[in-house]
């Protein structure tokens, strides 16, 4: 089933052709218009969005080398994510299944993530434990069946991803700082600063509290310090943050007794991340990840995710709307 499918949720602008789980093309646009401001402004990413939907869908079909007459369906993200960017997304995709007469079908963001591994990794099946880590959300799921859901444990605060954009920040990097605090971090020493590994109860997250330690460690040192050991102050942060997703990773795997592991989203691209995860888990549990291009916000994980949902006979009106707060 050929699957033509939109992400729109916040600054990415994506569109994908899928056959199955199959990608046949995924063009992903990232605007770079947020980064003087450190952040995504929302009134910028849904204008961008306007303008780019088109240009980037008519790219994915000329890449797909499928025609509009032979797509199946229409997935779209239909939340949670930013208002103005998904109402974008789903008008458009509305418009499109009626003009086509084609099923539309909404899809939950963070369902895309996790179908991101099943993209890269076919011979995936539920039941899994799955660890979502990106720029909006840290959670641990419990997968039991496709569309069975599970949640054990959420960010009480920042996500990880956002910790690391803030840090960088910080640390006078660029946004987003996910893959810079990455890439220094490689030639820096983790354990030059020990700072603090957040343990709320169960299987919570907190990062809130590790982005305060840094800012106040960086108070008390001179420019030239910070500049001199920027690598070493990034290592460390980034092994506070990765010892925190391990240690409630670990401790879910226990208690769960799963046999499967996929780590998905953003921050699960992280160098750091899947070294440490690779090491903890390997002969202990099949560890998946999503193949780098399909990490990040992408429409080939919302058309894997669609296709799923229509082969088990969901579908969507044209009264589908967005649902920015939308839970899994």
């Amino acid at each position: 089933m050929k699957i033509l499918a939109f992400e729109t949720s916040c600054d990415e602008t994506s569109a994908a052709v899928v056959d199955g789980l199959k990608v046949l093309s995924n063009v992903t646009h990232t605007q770079l218009e947020h980064a003087d401001f450190g952040g995504v402004v929302p009134e910028i990413a849904s204008r961008a969005q306007i303008r780019l939907i088109w240009p980037i869908t008519r790219k994915a079909l000329a890449v797909s080398g499928v025609g509009l007459d032979e797509i199946e369906g229409i997935a779209v993200t239909k939340g949670p994510g930013l208002i103005g960017s998904l109402l974008v997304g789903i008008v458009f995709a509305k418009t499109i299944a009626q003009l086509l007469r084609r099923p539309l079908i909404g899809v939950n963001h963070l369902e895309g993530h996790i179908f991101s591994a099943f993209i890269s990794h076919p011979e995936l099946k539920p039941p899994l434990l799955v660890l979502l880590v990106s720029g909006g959300h840290t959670e641990l799921v419990w997968m039991a069946d496709y569309f069975d859901y599970r949640l054990l444990g959420v960010t009480l605060d920042d996500a990880a991803g956002e910790a690391f954009d803030k840090v960088a920040k910080l640390l006078g990097l660029p946004y987003p700082g996910g893959p810079h605090i990455d890439r220094i971090a490689r030639e820096g020493d983790p354990e030059f600063v020990n700072f603090p590994r957040a343990r709320p109860k169960d299987f919570d997250f907190s990062f809130s509290g590790l982005k305060t330690a840094v800012l106040y460690y960086l108070r008390k040192q001179s420019k030239e310090f910070i500049e001199e050991h920027i690598a070493d102050i990034a290592a460390s942060f980034q092994e506070a943050v990765v010892d925190s997703l391990l240690l409630k990773t670990e401790k879910a795997v226990e208690q769960t007794g799963a046999e499967k592991l996929a780590v998905v989203g953003g921050v699960s691209l992280n160098s750091r991340l899947r070294e440490k995860f690779r090491s903890a888990f390997t002969g202990k549990v099949e560890l998946f990840f999503p193949e780098p291009q399909y990490c990040g916000d992408n429409a080939a994980m919302i058309g894997a995710a669609g296709h799923v949902r229509l082969e088990h006979g969901f579908r969507d009106g044209l009264d589908l709307t967005a649902y920015p707060n939308l839970q899994l």
